[in-house]
C-alpha cells in the first residue's frame, strides 16, 4: 500500500508548480489603486468633524445591495484569519511565501475600496459597519473541526475563490451604480486569478496524491459555506442574496461547483485506489442531492417573490 504523503512533503513536490503559477499570476494580474475607484467629490464630514452623521435616507443603495456589499465587505475584512491560515497550511518558504504575501497584499486592496466607497457615497451605516466588523474579526474565521493541511486549504479556496467572484460580479449589477461596478468587476477579475492559481495547484495535487486529493476536495463540498459564515445578519443577508441571484445554489453548482470538477476531470479519471473511488462515489450521491436541492430552492423561491408580487411588495417582471 502507498503510503499518504506528508504536509511538508506535498508542498516540497509542488514547489515547482507553485513557482510556475506564481509566475503565471505576476505576469496577468493589472495593478490597480483603490483611491481610482472611489467618487471622492461625493464625501464629506460626519457629525464629529461638523458635518451630518449618516441618515438611511442618505444611502442610494436598494437593500439586496446594501447586504450584498457589507457581506462582501466584512468577507474581505476577515483576512488576517485567512492569512493565518493559508500561511500555515502553504507556507514552505520560496514560491510559498511569496504567494501568501502577494494574495494578501491583493485581498487587502479589495477591503480597502469597498470601504471607502460605501463611506464616502454614505451606502450604509458605517457605524453598524464597524460594530459588525469589530465582531467578525474577534471572532475570527469559521472552519469546521479537524481543519488544516495544504489539501483540504487549497481544495477550499479554489471554490471560495470563485464563489466570490461570482458574487462580486453580481453584486455590481444591482447597485444601480456604474461607479460601484466598475470596482466590483475589478475585484472580481482579481478574485478569478487567484482562483485560478488555487485550481491549478489543487489540480497538481490530485496528480501528486489522487486519494489524498480526492477525499480532501470531497469534504470540503460536502461541508462547503462562504468565508463569511458565522458574521452578524450572515443567514439573513445570504438569504436575501440568493432570493435576488447574487448567488444562489444555482450558481454555486453550476457556476462553480461544476467547471472545477470539470477542469480536473474528476469523473473521468482512472488513478483513483479504492479510497479515491469511494470518495468520488460519495461526491457524486452530493452532486445528485445538491441538484434536487437547487430544484427545491427554486421553487420555493419562485413561489415566494410571487407572493411578494402579489402584495405589491415587488415589480411583477
Amino acid at each position: 500500500m502507498t503510503r499518504d504523503l506528508t504536509q511538508l512533503e506535498i508542498l516540497t513536490e509542488l514547489e515547482p508548480v507553485a513557482e510556475e503559477n506564481l509566475n503565471r499570476h505576476l505576469s496577468m494580474t493589472k495593478d490597480w489603486h483603490p483611491h481610482d475607484y472611489v467618487p471622492w467629490d461625493e464625501g464629506r464630514n460626519f457629525a464629529a468633524m461638523g458635518g451630518n452623521d449618516w441618515d438611511p435616507e442618505q444611502s442610494q443603495l436598494s437593500e439586496v445591495a446594501k447586504a450584498s456589499m457589507i457581506t462582501n465587505l466584512l468577507t474581505e475584512d476577515n483576512l488576517p484569519s485567512y492569512h493565518r491560515i493559508i500561511s500555515e497550511a502553504f507556507d514552505n518558504g520560496g514560491a510559498w511565501r511569496t504567494w501568501v504575501g502577494r494574495w494578501t497584499a491583493e485581498e487587502n486592496r479589495h477591503g480597502i475600496v469597498i470601504r471607502d466607497y460605501l463611506v464616502v457615497t454614505r451606502g450604509v451605516d458605517p457605524v453598524a459597519l464597524e460594530n459588525d466588523r469589530m465582531v467578525h474579526m474577534t471572532n475570527g474565521v469559521h472552519s469546521p473541526e479537524n481543519w488544516g493541511g495544504f489539501l483540504l486549504n487549497v481544495a477550499y479556496v479554489t471554490f471560495q475563490e470563485l464563489a466570490t467572484r461570482v458574487s462580486h460580479r453580481n453584486t455590481g449589477r444591482v447597485c444601480d451604480d456604474p461607479v460601484a461596478d466598475r470596482m466590483l468587476q475589478r475585484i472580481a477579475a482579481d478574485e478569478n486569478l487567484h482562483m485560478i492559481f488555487y485550481r491549478n495547484l489543487c489540480g497538481a495535487g490530485l496528480d501528486l496524491v489522487p486519494d489524498q486529493a480526492m477525499e480532501a476536495i470531497t469534504i470540503i463540498l460536502e461541508n462547503f459555506v462562504m468565508p463569511g459564515y458565522g458574521m452578524p445578519n450572515f443567514r439573513r443577508n445570504g438569504a436575501l442574496m440568493a432570493k435576488h441571484g447574487i448567488y444562489d445554489l444555482r450558481q454555486h453548482l453550476e457556476e462553480v461547483v461544476q467547471p472545477v470538477l470539470k477542469k480536473w476531470n474528476v469523473f473521468e479519471r482512472n488513478d483513483f485506489g479504492a479510497r479515491g473511488e469511494m470518495a468520488r462515489d460519495r461526491l457524486g450521491v452530493y452532486l445528485e442531492k445538491l441538484e434536487k436541492d437547487v430544484v427545491k430552492f427554486e421553487e420555493q423561491r419562485d413561489r415566494m417573490l410571487a407572493r411578494e408580487a402579489a402584495r405589491g411588495l415587488l415589480p411583477v417582471s
